[in-house]
């Protein structure tokens, strides 16, 4: 085999490694109980997926028995798993048509980093009339496993955009005076 040869079947072979690494999660082994199933990648990965199909239980599944869940944006918290419930079901109520698109995904060590796009639409009433307005804006979520469950996840997105006031107001205590 020539140089030449040897250089484009390197390239051939690292190009399909890079192609197959940027489709399945990674999955770095800390121990032998450690698969892919368990891979904080895969989790964040499988929870997105579950929470823009409306599949709320499955994905509040993947949440330990002691958690947080903040939601930056809305500026909310939750440590309970039926109230984390609630919150993805009134978001699902209100923006039924949300979807999310993962737009890249990170692993190190037990966190896991996803850049995502969301789209949806709300109902705004005007008068007599409602009007659909798009929605349309950019985040990312930060979760830490541990043994295969979420212990914490942290949502980062910009609030004006978002228009989710309305339901972190259906999740706020109100104090008067």
């Amino acid at each position: 085999m020539s140089v030449t040869n040897i250089n484009e079947y390197s390239e051939q072979i690292a190009g399909h490694e890079l192609q197959a690494t940027m489709r399945e999660p990674v999955v770095s082994r800390r121990d032998d109980q450690s698969t892919r199933e368990n891979a904080p990648q895969w989790i964040l990965r499988s929870v997105l997926g579950a929470l823009s199909e409306g599949r709320i239980s499955e994905a509040v599944a993947q949440f330990s028995d002691r958690f947080k869940f903040n939601d930056h944006g809305v500026v909310l918290e939750f440590t309970d798993k039926p109230r984390l419930t609630e919150f993805f079901e009134k978001a699902r109520q209100l923006f039924p048509d949300t979807t999310l698109e993962i737009v890249s995904l990170f692993e190190s060590e037990d966190h896991a980093v996803a850049e995502w796009k969301l789209a949806a639409t709300q109902t705004a009433p005007y008068g007599s009339i409602s009007y659909r307005v798009p929605i349309s804006l950019h985040g990312s979520t930060i979760v830490h496993v541990d043994d295969g469950k979420i212990v914490r996840w942290s949502d980062y997105y910009d609030q004006s955009t978002s228009r989710r006031m309305n339901l972190a107001a259906l999740f706020t205590d109100w104090i008067e005076y």
